[in-house]
């Protein structure tokens, strides 16, 4: 089937666009929570740093679609943009722990913004054909941005306010290619229902799991650059961790996903979590002395818990009719961001009484109890042959399941649904 160029250009742009855009947010989730370790801000600000972020993608889960409804996908995507320089402004004016804090939220609502208004856009300009192809290369462009930007952060000075201006200026680039795209914008969405009745009927197991995932996901990677920070770890090295864990999706959410194909996904659900929990234990084991082979963990860490999400989201989509599609996604993303929120809000209020390495057990016993649960179901329901699965894609936590928006289109225009994660 022959592609429009144009189309093809407009998704390229997309793409760049969020690629630039994810470089100054893997610069800011380094930067932050190293800063606020190192400053005299008290103990816990750099927690509430991260459980901010995701306090403001859950109120972004909530206000873009109103707002693209009111003013159109275009305008929206310059107004979440402006927010996201407003919120590096505000760091770069000085450590100040509440006003890092509300940055940080401010930052977390326009980036679920973003992402919603994007995945639409390429929905809208991809065929069915093609378009798990173009969906795939933008959660790949969006994790290699975010490694990039962890290095970035290693490259540069962290004294004075050089990082928020890298981060803004790379934000800067990122209006440029939207800006100057040919595509028209798609229809507004109509109004994407949250039915988490639905989505407990359909599979107990994925909508705890994307629940469990969201905690996890917050966990190791916003906790991970301040248990570095707080071991007296040199900015470089925090730098190179970051980076690393990054493509640790690559390492074990691919090959996990490849077999979760092949058989019952749930058996592949409790493996993930025993890697989580191996993982964790070693990260307590392994000094920072050996800081090669505590990367390498962190890789490990990381890509297990990128896992879960992905796994859950196939395993929902598998026992979800095509028609109740866009309710789930939109369900599944409250969910995620709600136990982003809550999980890494307990975990800073205890890290003063038990330590900044809090957050590893944490992950362990998030990991272990989903385990228990799914190994419960498992005896409840019989397996699904692998013949009755969808195919399995590679999708990041960090990324989220906006296509309740980006499906959700006025009229129903669109072909059919596409089943992804």
């Amino acid at each position: 089937m022959q592609r429009d160029p144009s189309s093809l250009w407009s998704i390229a742009s997309i793409v760049a666009s969020m690629t630039a855009v994810a470089i100054g947010n893997g610069m800011m989730l380094a930067y932050v929570p190293f800063v606020l370790t190192r400053s005299a801000a008290p103990d816990w600000v750099a927690g509430a740093a991260v459980t901010a972020i995701a306090f403001g993608g859950l109120v972004g889960c909530v206000v873009a679609g109103p707002l693209i409804r009111r003013v159109g996908h275009a305008r929206a995507f310059s107004c979440s943009m402006a927010l996201v320089i407003l919120a590096a402004v505000l760091i770069s004016l000085g450590v100040n722990p509440f006003l890092w804090v509300f940055a940080r939220a401010l930052y977390g609502a326009a980036a679920n913004t973003n992402f919603i208004i994007t995945q639409s856009w390429l929905n809208h300009a991809s065929d069915n054909h093609w378009r798990g192809k173009a969906m795939a290369l933008f959660y790949m462009a969006y994790v290699i941005g975010l490694g990039a930007g962890a290095w970035l952060f290693g490259q540069v000075p962290v004294e004075g306010n050089i990082a928020p201006i890298v981060t803004i200026f790379f934000t800067a680039i990122a209006i440029l290619p939207i800006g100057l795209t040919r595509l028209p914008t798609p229809p507004a969405p109509a109004k994407a229902s949250i039915d988490i009745a639905m989505a407990w009927r359909n599979s107990p197991v994925a909508f705890i799991g994307v629940l469990a995932s969201g905690g996890l996901s917050m966990l190791v990677q916003g906790f991970t650059p301040i248990y570095a920070a707080a071991n007296a770890v040199s900015q470089e090295s925090v730098a190179t961790l970051m980076f690393v864990m990054q493509f640790g999706l690559i390492l074990i959410q691919y090959p996990m996903g490849a077999l979760s194909d092949r058989i019952d996904r749930r058996l592949v659900l409790v493996a993930t979590c025993a890697l989580i929990v191996a993982a964790g234990l070693a990260a307590l084991v392994v000094s920072f002395g050996s800081f090669l082979l505590l990367i390498f963990v962190f890789a490990i860490f990381a890509g297990a818990v990128e896992t879960v999400y992905s796994i859950a989201n196939a395993h929902a989509n598998d026992r979800t009719d095509p028609e109740d599609f866009v309710p789930l996604a939109s369900t599944m993303l409250v969910a995620w961001s709600a136990a982003a929120t809550v999980v890494p809000m307990l975990v800073t209020m205890l890290t003063p009484v038990f330590g900044v390495h809090l957050f590893i057990h944490a992950t362990n016993v998030v990991a272990v109890v989903y385990a228990v649960f799914v190994l419960f179901r498992l005896r409840m329901r019989e397996r699904v042959p692998p013949q009755l699965c969808e195919t399995f894609e590679i999708r990041s936590a960090q990324v989220p399941n906006a296509r309740a928006f980006a499906e959700a289109e006025a009229g129903g225009g669109m072909a059919a649904p596409h089943r992804d994660l």
